[in-house]
């Protein structure tokens, strides 16, 4: 059974960086296509990164690409999300989650979360003005 956990968070000023890890157990982690999603108070789950098997393909989502960076440490089994010039609108619950499909699927079929077997509990992110 495949396990999630993210770590990272907290509260930061505008402006600021964040980097969140996501540690996987179980399954060979680089077996499984690895994205990132977040969620404000009051909204829905958005799709923010998603990062090949290999670490070699990745996409981000217009909101934060320029910002954000997604890689992974394959010996590590750990996934990461670099978070830079963050603005108060990037406030939100962080996740995780992890797919043994392959990442050929391509970029419309993983920024759809629910395509996604397997999910973390999450980090806050809080961006103070």
């Amino acid at each position: 059974q495949v396990h999630l956990v993210e770590s990272g968070g907290g509260l930061v000023q505008a402006g600021g960086s964040l980097r969140l890890s996501c540690v996987q157990s179980g399954g060979t982690f680089s077996n499984y296509v690895i994205g990132w999603f977040r969620q404000a108070l009051g909204k829905e789950r958005e799709f923010i990164s998603v990062l090949s098997e290999s670490g070699g393909r990745t996409y981000s989502a217009g909101s934060v690409r320029g910002r954000f960076t997604i890689s992974r440490d394959n010996v590590k089994n750990t996934a990461y999300l670099q978070m830079n010039s963050l603005l108060p609108e990037d406030t939100a619950i962080y996740v995780c989650a992890a797919s043994p499909r392959n990442f050929a699927y391509g970029i419309s079929y993983y920024s759809v979360q629910n395509n996604f077997d397997y999910w973390g509990q999450g980090t806050q992110v809080t961006v103070s003005s």
